[in-house]
């Protein structure tokens, strides 16, 4: 026998093999879910410098993917030049909005390069004369046939830099005053996420909005309550982690530049005692599980609205899912 008709027996032979796949959309996103939760405590793990780039990196997806569906909604050619004029704005507005934070926590970086050191010591001027730069591109660049197409599109840049780059810039500033600002509040989305589809599956019964025709009454309520339980949970233990609760700062040592995890517990960490009324019982909690219960009912109440608000927009342009990225 050949070796070619060794090869197509083995092929014959492995086409009678079962392939598994993953039908049940439950367990793809039970395994999709456990990989990210992984995957998130490897970012965390390794501190500041990755959770950044992962910032940007969600933002410039984000970014990306709503503003394909504007692009090919407004049938915009490509030889205008406005992708990289899109770019060109979300790269400046970043530079505006980072300058400052970086500016203040990164000083023992920023000031050991002259070049540097003057792009974030006048970002405020620069910023400025590069974005009517890019004004003045777009202005070059208009057609008498697409100009109200070109327009628009600069309004939804100009939308999304507001909606997306904006938040970028709290998570970042929320992240140099201590990792456990931008943990807690993913923590608490991601436990509403997942209790609003258990509950939802096991209980539901009553739809809660038609734009989204699997999403339950019953799956809001108690995985809203599910969320303030769990979300106080890890907020106690996460109060006891130094690593977690400490501002970002450099030191300089011989060794280089460093980051100091060591610090004193600032108020929000250090437990007190509490007065229920005038009953005379006090009650021992840190005074950042109070901004947990904040975060908990945000995520509960009004961050499954922005998943709705989502199943809306992709309704209004036809769009099936924003992106296969994840599955499930």
């Amino acid at each position: 026998m050949s070796d070619q008709e060794e090869k197509l027996e083995v092929k014959s032979l492995l086409s009678w093999v079962p392939i598994p796949r993953i039908k049940s959309n439950g367990l793809r996103r039970t395994i999709t879910g456990l990989t990210l939760i992984a995957y998130f405590h490897i970012v965390v793990y390794y501190g500041l410098p990755l959770i950044l780039l992962h910032a940007l990196a969600i933002e410039i997806k984000c970014h990306d993917e709503i503003i394909n569906i504007a692009i090919k909604a407004k049938k915009v050619p490509n030889v205008l030049h406005f992708r990289t004029l899109n770019w060109y704005f979300v790269i400046i507005a970043n530079y505006f909005f980072f300058g400052e934070t970086f500016a203040d926590y990164l000083e023992l970086f920023i000031g050991k390069y002259y070049v540097i050191k003057i792009l974030f010591g006048y970002h405020r001027f620069l910023s400025f004369c590069l974005y009517f730069l890019g004004i003045i591109w777009f202005l070059t660049r208009l057609r008498r046939k697409f100009i109200r197409q070109q327009f628009s599109l600069l309004a939804w840049t100009h939308f999304l830099l507001i909606i997306i780059g904006l938040q970028s810039y709290m998570i970042v500033q929320n992240i140099f005053e201590g990792i456990i600002w931008l943990i807690i509040p993913v923590c608490v989305v991601i436990l509403n996420d997942i209790f609003a589809y258990v509950f939802g599956r096991l209980l539901g019964k009553t739809p809660l909005i038609s734009l989204s025709p699997n999403k339950t009454m019953e799956g809001f309520i108690f995985g809203g309550i599910s969320t303030l339980v769990l979300g106080a949970f890890l907020s106690y233990i996460f109060c006891h982690i130094n690593f977690l609760t400490c501002p970002v700062r450099f030191m300089e040592t011989e060794d280089g530049i460093i980051m100091n995890t060591n610090c004193t517990p600032s108020y929000f960490f250090q437990p007190i005692y509490y007065d229920i009324g005038n009953t005379g019982i006090y009650i021992k909690l840190f005074p950042f599980l109070l901004h947990s219960l904040s975060f908990s009912l945000f995520a509960s109440v009004i961050a499954p609205f922005g998943g709705f608000c989502a199943s809306g927009f992709k309704r209004a342009f036809k769009v099936k899912d924003f992106s296969d990225l994840i599955p499930g």
